[in-house]
C-alpha cells in the first residue's frame, strides 16, 4: 500500500515552525516526513533556510512516531561524507531509528557557498559515488581510511552508531544515478514520476526496494489565491533538473522565470481544495510504481490548514485510490 509523506521545505519555514508542522503531520497521521537541506531558498519569496540537521534533531525529540528523511542531502561539497556519516548516526539514535538518510549530487544554489566552483554533472555524480560508499563504510563501524580522486579520509570512526541500520536513498534523474542507487543505496528517490527511471533503478540492483516520490500542492479554499502564492514561491519548479542544478542563487532564478504565468504553474501544481484533484495529480508516482509520496504545501505560513484539511478529506481519500 502506498505511504503519504508530509515535508518540511526548509526553504519556507523558520526552524521552530518546521517542528511544530511536523508534530502536526504526526498527530494528523502522515505516514513519513522528509526534510530539505538547503542553504539558501530557491526565491526570495519563499525567505528561510535553516540548518536542516538542527531542525532534524529538535524533530527527533518533539515527535515519536513519523519517520524522518533528508530529502536530500548533498554529502560532497558543503558537507564531507565523513561527517555526513557522524550527522546519520547521531540522527538515528536520537529518533530511535526513524531516520533514513536521502542522498543527491547536490545544486549550485546550497554548494556554492563554500568556494571551489561547480563541477559538471559527471564529476559530481562520480563524487556522489565515492561518498556514498564512504558514509556506508564508516556507518558499518570500524576504522575507514579512504584515499580516492575526490576524498581523503584519515583513520575516522564513529562512536555513536545506532543497533537500527540508518537507510540510505539516493535521488536520480538519469541511468548513471540509476545504477549508483540500485547498487549501493537502500531506497530510490525522485521527484518526477517517470517509472523508466525505477526500472533503470531494478536494473542496477534495485528491485524490491522502497522508492520516494515528492509533489508540490498548493492548499486554499480560494483556489485564485493558491494560485497566485504557487506563481509567487515555486515557479522555479518548472525548471527542470538540468537548469535548476546550475543556477547559483535567488537572483538567478528569478531571472530565469520571469516569463511562467500563473497559468503555467496551475497546469503544474494542483491548486485549491478540489481532493479529486489532487489525487489524480498523485495518480501518476502510484501508477508508475512509487511506494512513497511526500506532497509539499507550498507557503510556509499555510501548513496547519492543509495539515488540518488533509487529516479530514485529503489522506482519506488518497487511501481509497
Amino acid at each position: 500500500m502506498v505511504q503519504f509523506g508530509y515535508t518540511m521545505m526548509t526553504e519556507q519555514s523558520g526552524p521552530r515552525a518546521l517542528v511544530e508542522d511536523v508534530v502536526g503531520a504526526e498527530q494528523a497521521g502522515f505516514d513519513f516526513s522528509v526534510t530539505s537541506d538547503h542553504y539558501f531558498p530557491w526565491l526570495k519569496s519563499q525567505g528561510h533556510a535553516p540548518y536542516a540537521w538542527s531542525v532534524l534533531g529538535a524533530a527527533a525529540q518533539a515527535t515519536t512516531r513519523i519517520p524522518l528523511m533528508t530529502y536530500v542531502t548533498c554529502p560532497t561539497t558543503r558537507y564531507h561524507p565523513a561527517v555526513v556519516a557522524q550527522k546519520a548516526a547521531t540522527l538515528q539514535l536520537l529518533s530511535e531509528g526513524r531516520f533514513r538518510l536521502g542522498l543527491g549530487s547536490g545544486e549550485s544554489l546550497n554548494e556554492h557557498v563554500v568556494g571551489g566552483g561547480w563541477p559538471d554533472a559527471r564529476v559530481r555524480l562520480d563524487k556522489l559515488e565515492e561518498a556514498v560508499e564512504i558514509i556506508k563504510a564508516l556507518l558499518a563501524g570500524g576504522y575507514v581510511n579512504h584515499h580516492g580522486p575526490h576524498f581523503d579520509v584519515e583513520n575516522a570512526k564513529l562512536w555513536d552508531l545506532p543497533d537500527v541500520a540508518v537507510p540510505l536513498g539516493v535521488a536520480v534523474s538519469g541511468d548513471r544515478s540509476c545504477e549508483i542507487a540500485g547498487r549501493l543505496a537502500d531506497l530510490v528517490i525522485a521527484t518526477e514520476p517517470k517509472e523508466e527511471l525505477l526500472t533503470d533503478f531494478d536494473r542496477h540492483g534495485g528491485g524490491g526496494k522502497p522508492r520516494v516520490g515528492q509533489l508540490p500542492v498548493c492548499y486554499d479554499p480560494d483556489r485564485d489565491a493558491a494560485v497566485k502564492r504557487a506563481h509567487d514561491q515555486f515557479r522555479w519548479s518548472v525548471g527542470g533538473w538540468k537548469v535548476n542544478s546550475e543556477l547559483p542563487g535567488p537572483s538567478a532564478f528569478d531571472q530565469a522565470t520571469q516569463y511562467v504565468r500563473p497559468d503555467d504553474i496551475a497546469e503544474a501544481v494542483p491548486c485549491g481544495d478540489d481532493v479529486g484533484q489532487f489525487v489524480e495529480a498523485v495518480r501518476p508516482y502510484v501508477d508508475a510504481g512509487f511506494t512513497e509520496v511526500a506532497l509539499v504545501q507550498i507557503g510556509g505560513d499555510h501548513q496547519k490548514p492543509f495539515i488540518d484539511w488533509a487529516q479530514e478529506k485529503l489522506l482519506p481519500a488518497l487511501r481509497a485510490m
